[in-house]
């Protein structure tokens, strides 16, 4: 049984806002023994592990507030599994910096695949992937979709901009959005294609970051829900939840509230979980925090071998070569080898 974690917590505030990590402590620690098991299911004392669909359509048909959190390559997915997430973000930016290009459809979206599939391969917990665009119109996108299942991918998160994609948290570039009624068409292509309904597409609305505002959020939310989006994801660049809880307001007070709503609350990070959990969002993705928190750590390691030129500090603080084996399953092969060659 595996459950959403308080640890989620140092990913969204940081040392920079420690009074808001105390308030988001708290929150957790007096829901962390309500949050129900989605990953398996038991029937006459046998449990069975759910699909990964499904096990990320319950998360967003959770009665609670989710977390996922974002991975980049087959290890860090496995050290988020490890942490005890319940699913993972397949972030468009990490991968792409991961590979050393911008994040702006550099990356091809085959070479996206082939990172989402050792991530997939890895873990057994549901991925999101950041599909930006979906790479092109409703015919690139479909063929992602196809591509995804038969990767065992949980579901994808597309983006109401324009290919080749800009990062939403530039500042001072052109952020230009997809007409409406061509994303929705992407969208219900997107669902026709799947074979599997409990396959997630995710509508994620720029309005707020191409600075169009609440009315034009609202119109983009209730045309993607119609198109057959299972969720909204709402992104805002402020450095304040004041974006967001307009929308929210307004989509819960529409009636518009079984479509669930996502949050990235990368830039509004101060602002307490269990705000965001009152304002009715469903699921919150740590969008980044994982490859941020890796640059951090090989720059600092670089630079005291450069500095010191030895080992002695640098040793004591990084893991241990038998942790690298362990999170490559490599017990697993010596079992394997003990089984099958000849001894």
């Amino acid at each position: 049984m595996r459950r959403s974690v308080s640890r989620a917590v140092s990913y969204g505030c940081g040392s920079r806002s420690s009074c808001s990590a105390t308030r988001n402590k708290r929150y957790f620690a007096a829901t962390a023994s309500s949050v129900s098991s989605v990953h398996t299911t038991k029937s006459n004392n046998t449990s069975t592990q759910l699909k990964k669909t499904t096990q990320l359509r319950n998360l967003l048909r959770s009665n609670q507030l989710e977390f996922i959190c974002e991975a980049h390559n087959g290890l860090s997915a496995r050290i988020v599994e490890e942490s005890g997430f319940s699913g993972i973000w397949g972030s468009g930016l990490s991968i792409s910096a991961s590979l050393g290009v911008r994040d702006s459809n550099e990356a091809s979206w085959t070479q996206v695949l082939d990172v989402i599939e050792y991530m997939a391969d890895h873990t057994s917990i549901p991925i999101l992937l950041d599909g930006d665009t979906g790479y092109g119109n409703f015919n690139n996108a479909r063929r992602l979709i196809q591509k995804l299942e038969s990767r065992n991918v949980a579901g994808v998160c597309l983006e109401d901009k324009l290919f080749p994609k800009t990062n939403s948290l530039l500042d001072d570039v052109r952020q230009p959005l997809a007409d409406i009624g061509e994303f929705s068409g992407k969208i219900r292509a997107c669902k026709d294609t799947q074979k599997d309904p409990d396959f997630v597409v995710v509508a994620r609305v720029e309005s707020f970051i191409s600075g169009w505002g609440l009315d034009d959020a609202l119109k983009r939310s209730n045309a993607y829900k119609a198109a057959g989006a299972d969720a909204i994801l709402m992104h805002s660049k402020r450095a304040d939840v004041k974006e967001i809880a307009e929308f929210m307001r307004e989509w819960n007070s529409s009636g518009k509230n079984s479509c669930p709503v996502i949050v990235v609350p990368t830039k509004y990070y101060k602002t307490p979980t269990e705000e965001l959990e009152s304002l009715g969002v469903k699921m919150i993705i740590w969008a980044n925090h994982n490859l941020r928190s890796c640059i951090t750590a090989m720059q600092e390691t670089c630079r005291e071998l450069m500095e010191k030129k030895n080992l002695v500090g640098t040793e004591k603080r990084v893991a241990s070569v038998n942790e690298v084996f362990r999170l490559q399953n490599n017990d697993e092969l010596l079992q394997a080898e003990k089984k099958y060659l000849p001894k």
